[in-house]
């Protein structure tokens, strides 16, 4: 097959064009239709609230969930919520923008009139946290994981100084260099992915969580009056992954941690340490309801799934370097299993390519991790 043109930063709005038209040919690309929660007579029938790119529904007695449809905007982007007691409440995840933040705000005070404690962010990950800066406009603190705003500096300032052409130059590179049309629409998922994380970084008014929580102090536990949120942390998906723990309603918000029919995005993970989190997350109380970083409402079994996602990515990488096969190249052979095409994912290097090359550095044949910074 004649190898297609390659478009150039002059011509980028059709280089964004034709990189659709490929995702729209590629299975395992495919955007799901957004699953049901669970039945679960916690959940209740209808959202208190509605914007198309998010809803806001009570899951519990005093818990309410926001969930994002990223097909009717990116306002929000993730998931998160908010906890309500006799004397306050905390609210989850600052999203991408102010407006997703407004928006949960602003729904939260149609439904209660306690004080608003702290705004929490699950961790430092752009589309967790850009949304702060409403939160700090209403005088509403933030709390994250100790290390959230300095992970937070060494990264997006250094961003917002930059353009989108010398921020993508690297994966530009790889672009023009793939021999194969397979090598060549992986780079172009990581080019998408890529810079729909630089753009809003770049638009954003940057607010870092000012009070910073010791992950040696933890499990912490908040009491808002009749309620109790217990703060505990974990490393899987970055080094600053926090979930927030509603006993009495046996409610989990985990931040990224877990997500719902889509493939880990593993940009700053540690995939061993995550799959072992996992592990205790399966060993929650059967009748738990999490709140995922993305996707809908679940119940313990998508954290089997997700288990299961992350060993088959270990079971493939390990038949590949048994056979002495590289790990960049054992990640352009990973095989999506039927069963999962339809799974979203941030981009196939940041998902699987990365992954396979941390599992090899693991398995004693260390080479260049996939990065960005």
């Amino acid at each position: 097959m004649r190898k297609p043109s390659l478009p150039s930063r002059r011509n980028f709005v059709a280089t964004m064009s034709w990189l659709g038209s490929a995702y729209a040919a590629t299975q395992w690309m495919s955007l799901p239709v957004l699953a049901q929660p669970p039945a679960d007579r916690r959940i209740a029938d209808k959202p208190v609230a509605d914007k198309g790119f998010a809803s806001i529904r009570q899951i519990g007695d005093g818990v309410y969930a926001t969930i994002s449809d990223r097909s009717k905007g990116l306002q929000t982007r993730s998931n998160g919520g908010f906890i309500i007691g006799k004397d306050a409440a905390l609210l989850v995840e600052g999203f991408q923008t102010p407006i997703g933040a407004a928006f949960q705000v602003e729904t939260y005070r149609t439904v209660s009139k306690v004080p608003i404690r702290a705004a929490l962010n699950t961790h430092f990950h752009f589309d967790h946290s850009m949304g702060n800066s409403f939160y700090g406009g209403q005088s509403i603190p933030i709390w994250a994981h100790a290390k959230a705003a300095s992970r937070m500096l060494e990264r997006y300032p250094r961003w917002q100084t930059e353009d989108l052409e010398t921020f993508l130059a690297p994966w530009e590179r790889r672009l023009h260099e793939a021999r194969t049309d397979l090598k060549r629409t992986h780079a172009m998922s990581d080019i998408e992915g890529l810079t729909g994380m630089f753009q809003p970084v770049s638009q954003a008014i940057l607010a870092l969580p000012n009070h910073p929580l010791d992950p040696a102090k933890m499990p912490i536990t908040i009491d808002l009056g009749g309620r109790s949120v217990v703060i505990e942390s974990y490393i899987g998906h970055t080094n600053t992954d926090l979930i927030f723990r509603v006993p009495d309603q046996n409610i989990v918000f985990t931040g990224d941690l877990l997500v719902d029919s889509q493939y880990p995005t593993n940009i700053d993970g540690y995939p061993t340490q995550w799959r072992a989190t996992l592990a205790k997350f399966a060993g929650f109380d059967k009748n738990t309801l999490f709140v995922p970083g993305h996707g809908q409402v679940c119940g313990v079994d998508r954290v089997a799934l997700l288990r299961s996602v992350f060993d088959d990515i270990a079971d493939q990488a390990q038949k590949c370097y048994k056979a002495g096969v590289p790990a960049d190249e054992a990640g352009e052979r990973y095989q999506v299993p039927e069963r999962w095409k339809n799974f979203r994912m941030f981009s196939w290097g940041f998902c699987i390519t990365r992954t396979i090359q941390q599992f090899y550095a693991e398995w004693g044949k260390p080479g260049k991790i996939l990065n960005y910074s």
